[in-house]
């Protein structure tokens, strides 16, 4: 009896081993799969790419850099709490001369562009092409940086939308010296026909007068205008690009359907 009682308590005992066994691969492949098939979303660097070109930028004449740059700068600003809810973009991209249409109005939430048209820069700033840039008071320079843009006025070019320089050393003193949006008649092909470049303002990114209505209505108040030129000594709290990427986490998520948004 007692070598049959043994015998039983063997098998019982095999038996459970091989159940935890069995159960144990299970539970191991079943992770496996979990693991492999959770989807994710791009970086934040991809979804910059990616919008890119949606935008067909590259076609326009904007590089990659500069946009990410002012992508960034969008955001940090939003984070902050600067912008109105239908902010735009607005790059002037000073690494091109004023004979090219280098200023760009961007809808991201339509991801296109609004507006794609000549902007002067400061008399002191250079010819054609923009060399020197000053934030001091009567300098009739531009100043580089991110601005947002303010409420509008009638003024000595009629309707003019104020700017603020948000970056302290480069561009802070902008409202000091009524640096503003507006229309200017040496801002047209005429201009560049009879010069060789475009007319120049006392620091204003000014355009064209039959456009300048239209771009101060699409900006409002509330909008990012970045200056940008890539020379030049640049830095600024709005080009930090982990903050970025937390802010654009709502854009991510309606622009893509992968999953979770993962940062590098």
């Amino acid at each position: 009896m007692r070598k049959y009682i043994l015998g039983i308590f063997c098998i019982i005992l095999s038996l459970s081993f091989f159940l935890l066994a069995t159960s144990g691969k299970k539970t191991g492949h079943l992770k496996t799969v979990a693991r492999v098939s959770t989807p994710i979303k791009p970086s934040y660097a991809a979804y910059v790419k990616s919008l890119y070109n949606q935008v067909h930028l590259k076609d326009s004449g904007l590089t990659y850099p500069v946009f990410e740059k002012a992508l960034t700068g969008y955001y940090n600003l939003k984070e902050a709490g600067r912008l109105s809810e239908h902010a735009l973009l607005s790059i002037a991209d000073f690494d091109q001369k004023s004979t090219r249409k280098r200023l760009y109005v961007l809808d991201l939430s339509k991801m296109q562009i609004v507006l794609n048209t000549w902007v002067a820069h400061g008399q002191r700033s250079g010819e054609d092409e923009t060399v020197t840039f000053s934030n001091q008071n009567d300098s009739y320079s531009s100043s580089i940086g991110f601005y947002v843009t303010g409420e509008e006025y009638v003024g000595a070019h009629g309707r003019s939308l104020r700017l603020d320089g948000m970056d302290a050393g480069y561009n802070d003193n902008a409202r000091m010296r009524s640096i503003v949006i507006h229309g200017a008649p040496y801002v047209s092909q005429g201009t560049i026909e009879a010069l060789g470049r475009l007319g120049r303002s006392q620091g204003c990114p000014a355009v064209n007068p039959k456009l300048s209505d239209q771009l101060i209505s699409a900006m409002g108040e509330g909008s990012v205008l970045f200056i940008n030129k890539s020379a030049e000594k640049y830095a600024s709290r709005y080009l930090d690009e982990k903050q970025a990427a937390l802010a654009a986490l709502p854009a991510l998520n309606n622009n893509t359907d992968e999953g979770q948004f993962h940062m590098d």
